[in-house]
């Protein structure tokens, strides 16, 4: 019996380090684990006595690529632990710096991370030899989402602006209208690289993942919703650990998320697109039966098609919150502290974000818990290894390898934030 094994020592083109290691017994796919060796950095820990206050600026160094993602959640927990809701303009203006990260992050992976796999080249500098104008248009698109960023957020990396209760400085409706000329030009050009991904070579394959994404019965979700799969959770965010559970995995320094009674689910664009097709606009389901797509995609090679689809409305939900702007009377809404629990959850660019505080009478965090997209999606990206893996157990180790790490690419992991926690036990014998 042939029994070989297959490592990818540095994982290329994802944000953070993690390695592959691949085990084929007699042809078959015996395991496939992504290992993620970065070391933790125990956000949840060193959270525990700050105030409040500091919250949203710690957590958004968790990454320079989503800090958004990590801000909005966790100010919505400050808020629902201190009873409170920010409505109107303070929270379209929250949705509008989210629109911000998911263009100049789905901008980012579409072009210059994944896009390279799919043409044979080995990076966006290569592929820029024949493709020069894509990699312009992506460059650009990214450029149009961190001006979002640093209108609202102070600055394009780890914004400055956010606070519990809504903002520190709201903008004027002149000082948007540079950015509205910029995303027009970008929503085309976003447009553009919907029609040129979904002329991609797919691999063939099909998963029967079971998506979790939060639902609004208003809008595509992003800000706020109930947390839903395609099976049967329907719940309130607060009610996360009573279907979820994380769990420690000998070969990963971040840990795995299941449902406690299924096991792996998937989040990030495919399963927001599956759940929440009927609440996007017309032109953007118009242009993903352009780009051959149907109300549910469960190719996982295709995700890069429905990040560029989201990419598209981003820029369409950024010009409508800025045409219906206007200056709300106060930059943020008072906040008393008080104690108790709160819990915040919204769909980073990879998938929900979700986040449990518990504090103190006046303010300061006893206890952190974040659950960030990539350790959620960890045991879905191992099973997709294995189902890739299988039909070309035969073929050269090359092979293998480029489709493995085409295939984590798929879900633009982010495994620097994975790395948020780890209880170790060593058993030695």
């Amino acid at each position: 019996m042939t029994t070989k094994t297959i490592k990818v020592e540095y994982l290329a083109r994802v944000e953070g380090e993690g390695a592959l290691d691949l085990h084929i017994e007699g042809g078959q796919v015996t395991s496939a684990n992504l290992r993620i060796f970065e070391p933790p950095r125990f956000y949840e820990a060193f959270l525990q006595g700050r105030s409040h206050i500091e919250l949203p600026d710690i957590v958004a160094r968790i990454c320079g690529i989503c800090p958004v993602a990590y801000q909005m959640s966790s100010v919505q927990a400050v808020e629902n632990a201190f009873g409170v809701r920010v409505e109107g303009q303070l929270r379209a203006l929250r949705r509008l710096l989210y629109c911000g990260e998911w263009i100049e992050s789905h901008a980012l992976h579409v072009v210059m991370l994944h896009a390279p796999d799919f043409l044979g080249y080995p990076d966006a500098i290569r592929m820029a030899e024949k493709h020069g104008d894509i990699v312009r248009k992506g460059l650009a698109l990214k450029k149009a989402g961190n001006a979002i960023l640093r209108l609202l957020g102070g600055r394009e990396i780890h914004p400055v602006n956010v606070r519990p209760g809504g903002f520190y400085k709201v903008p004027t409706k002149a000082e948007l209208v540079p950015l509205a000329e910029e995303l027009k030009a970008a929503r085309d050009m976003a447009v553009d690289l919907v029609r040129w991904v979904a002329t991609f070579d797919f691999p063939d394959l099909e998963r029967d993942y079971e998506f979790v994404a939060m639902r609004h019965p208003d809008e595509y979700a992003i800000t706020e919703g109930r947390l839903i799969s395609n099976r049967d959770i329907d719940i309130d965010i607060s009610d996360y650990e009573t279907e979820f559970e994380e769990r420690h995995v000998a070969h990963s320094t971040a840990l795995h998320s299941l449902v406690k009674r299924r096991g792996a689910y998937l989040v990030g664009p495919l399963a927001r697109y599956a759940l929440n097709y009927d609440r996007l606009p017309a032109s953007i389901q118009s242009l993903a039966r352009e780009g051959g797509l149907g109300p549910v995609c469960r190719n996982p090679f295709h995700s890069i098609v429905v990040r560029a689809l989201e990419t598209v409305f981003a820029c369409e939900e950024a010009l409508r919150l800025i045409a219906a702007y206007e200056v709300p009377e106060a930059a943020s809404i008072p906040l008393e502290p008080r104690a108790g629990t709160g819990f915040g959850c919204t769909e980073a660019p990879r998938g929900i974000c979700w986040h449990r505080y518990e504090f103190e009478a006046d303010g300061t965090i006893r206890k952190a818990r974040i659950v960030p997209p990539t350790s959620q999606n960890q045991p879905c990206i191992e099973e997709d290894l294995a189902a890739v893996a299988a039909p070309i157990a035969s073929e050269p180790d090359d092979v293998i390898r480029h489709l493995c790490e085409q295939s984590i690419r798929n879900y633009d992991p982010c495994i620097s934030c994975s790395t948020h926690f780890l209880k170790l036990s060593v058993h030695r014998s």
